[in-house]
């Protein structure tokens, strides 16, 4: 593409393009990463989750995509040159945040060729941190305590199940259900964030997917989430799904990019998301956190108390009681991480894993068999949901006790090239 071109191209997106001269080596490095990663994903359908650069740009890559070897050699180069690259403050953050993604898409082209990692490794390569997989005994003593949450005869994951079923949102009442809960997750999140100008979605209801919800950002501050209806929606999960998905979570999160990256500073790596990287632990588990800071328990069981029981025809009366155990289930999230592990090194076959999903994620045989779609297909993945959650929480909480030191945190980290390691920090 001649330096015309791309400053069109720029400029459509209200990225201010540098003279010729004065590209900036990090800049150069950006356009090549992007291309890299467009590319591969001509190879492998799902990487790129989100892009919103100039088309011409993915034109270019469907057009002329180049063969796995050739990616493998051009991104070890690509690397080189970021190692090679000084820069200071957020320029230094966007140097780190280009080699981890690029490590990311290094290690996702070998697996394509062939490469076979161990769960913790995978997932460390892939997003950036190592999980430590707990022997699942471990988890006898959560379900010990969820037991005498929901007490009486038969297997735990039965009672629990029952228990959720008496609060399923009729499917005619699941549309205004999760309208409500989204336009409370905006309403609390705008309190604190100056959203983008414009900045909508919409709403789409969809079945056989291996997911629950799923954000799909199209850029210009818009996103089309999805929810998915193969199973029944619990009262909680709208709330949930609210925050995860829009406000102050996925939506949120890659409209904030948009502006302050994007078209506030011109880097252009972030108009494009690959799954598989370290943006995926930063975006799942803030948005998974996003759900606590938007609706501290109390709030939670109130707004669902006086607006969505009323909405979905349901008895408020238990709304505490469903909330307490959907917490208390969230220490039971790492008990995947071993599951998946020896699921997916075949040490236990698809049966006996889904078994203990039900054990261990007190989950239905209908649940168990969605959740292991979602390990066939995504794989370590699922490290980002829960243990993202956790570094998100504790860096966020790091600020203080005042609700708005958290919500300044989380905005900051929403808001810059953000790394898993980062939150450690």
């Amino acid at each position: 593409m001649s330096m015309r071109r791309l400053t069109v191209a720029l400029a459509a997106l209200g990225i201010a393009a540098a003279a010729p001269a004065a590209a900036a080596p990090l800049d150069v490095i950006a356009r090549d990463y992007v291309a890299l990663v467009l590319e591969f994903g001509e190879h492998e359908e799902g990487y790129v989750d989100a892009y919103y650069g100039p088309p011409e740009w993915a034109a270019a890559a469907r057009a002329n995509k180049r063969s796995l070897g050739r990616l493998t050699a051009d991104t070890a180069a690509l690397r080189k040159r970021v190692a090679a690259e000084n820069a200071t403050g957020i320029g230094a953050a966007r140097r780190s945040y280009l080699a981890a993604q690029l490590r990311a898409l290094a290690a996702r082209v070998a697996m394509r060729q062939g490469l076979r990692l161990d769960f913790a490794s995978e997932a460390e390569e892939l997003f950036g941190v190592r999980p430590v997989l707990r022997p699942l005994k471990s988890y006898d003593a959560v379900l010990a305590r969820i037991d005498r949450l929901v007490p009486g005869p038969g297997p735990l994951w039965q009672r629990v199940d029952d228990f959720r079923k008496r609060y399923e949102i009729p499917s005619d009442r699941l549309k205004p259900a999760m309208e409500a809960a989204i336009a409370e997750c905006k309403a609390r999140t705008a309190k604190h964030f100056a959203l983008p100008e414009g900045e909508e979605f919409d709403l789409e209801f969809v079945s056989d997917k291996p997911w629950s919800g799923y954000n799909w950002y199209k850029g210009g501050y818009h996103s089309l989430i999805q929810i998915n209806t193969d199973l029944p929606t619990a009262v909680s999960r709208a709330v949930d799904l609210g925050c995860h998905e829009g406000y102050p979570g996925h939506h949120v999160y890659n409209a904030l990019l948009e502006r302050e990256l994007v078209r506030g500073r011109g880097w252009t790596e972030f108009s494009v998301y690959p799954l598989y990287s370290p943006q995926s632990l930063i975006a799942e588990g803030s948005a998974n956190y996003g759900i606590d800071l938007a609706f501290p328990k109390e709030q939670q069981v109130a707004f669902e108390t006086s607006t969505i029981y009323p909405i979905a025809g349901l008895d408020p009366a238990m709304a505490k009681a469903l909330v307490d155990l959907n917490r208390a289930t969230r220490s039971l999230a790492s008990a995947s991480y071993t599951i998946a592990d020896d699921y997916l090194a075949g040490r236990i076959s698809r049966d006996d894993a889904k078994a203990l999903v039900q054990r261990y994620e007190l989950s239905s045989p209908a649940r168990a068999e969605q959740r292991m779609k979602f390990i066939d297909t995504y794989r370590s993945y699922i490290i980002n949901y829960g243990l993202g959650r956790d570094l998100v929480q504790a860096h966020v909480e790091s600020a203080g006790p005042s609700q708005a030191a958290r919500w300044q945190a989380m905005e900051k980290l929403l808001s810059e090239p953000t790394l898993p390691g980062d939150l450690r920090k």
